[in-house]
């Protein structure tokens, strides 16, 4: 078999492939051959050179549709926004993007496997905190925050908004939800982070609301 001269785009095409597929179909009713076969001239032992496993595969999915609906950049460049508003803003955004909601409702039980809750840890410190300090960076030179400790505020909010408040790795009713959404407002107003707002609340029940009534249909 003839060398592959351009690997990244045989990657990308796959991950064009099977974006589609688990929108499309979920990801439990897709498979590694459905992705295969709507490439058309890819075999499973190419796949297999480029992703391990399906569990593989979705990771990348989900890191691809999180660039590309990532709120903190659509946020960065707004202008008349401090430091807190625009942070605000991006958590706002991250809770109503539609293209984000319908990509964790087509592959919900899939984000409770070990692997991915352990790729997902990961990210929110590498690549999720970094983003919420830039604006609380920014906040504290506008005045509008003054936070001690701005790295580990930043990371333990992105653990908790991401991990702890997750619907899907923590499957518990609409009420317990929301009491858990209060508690993070009272936590990260006593150290200076009033971030969660009545808006920003009002979108965390939505939010939960859609995920559930989706689970409750598959």
């Amino acid at each position: 078999m003839p060398r592959n001269k351009y690997p990244e785009i045989t990657e990308q095409r796959i991950l064009d492939a099977a974006t589609k597929l688990f929108l499309e179909r979920g990801w439990e009713q897709t498979t590694i051959q459905d992705i295969v076969d709507d490439l058309g001239d890819l075999t499973r032992g190419a796949f297999y050179h480029h992703f391990k496993s399906k569990a593989d595969i979705i990771d990348a999915v989900l890191n691809r549709l999180a660039l590309e609906n990532n709120p903190f950049e659509q946020t960065k460049d707004i202008t008349g926004l401090n430091g807190l508003e625009k942070l605000k803003n991006a958590f706002l955004l991250s809770f109503t993007n539609q293209g984000q909601m319908d990509a964790i409702k087509s592959i919900p039980s899939i984000l409770r496997s070990p692997k991915l809750i352990a790729n997902q840890l990961m990210d929110c410190i590498n690549t999720g905190a970094p983003d919420i300090l830039f604006f609380i960076e920014e906040g504290m030179k506008d005045g509008s925050l003054s936070i001690k400790y701005p790295k580990q505020t930043a990371e333990t909010l992105m653990l908790l908004t991401n991990m702890w408040i997750s619907p899907v790795i923590f499957a518990v009713d609409t009420e317990e939800y929301m009491n858990k959404a209060r508690h993070l407002r009272e936590l990260y107003n006593g150290i200076g982070l009033p971030i969660i707002d009545e808006q920003i609340l009002t979108a965390l029940e939505q939010f939960h609301k859609e995920i559930c009534d989706q689970n409750r249909l598959s």
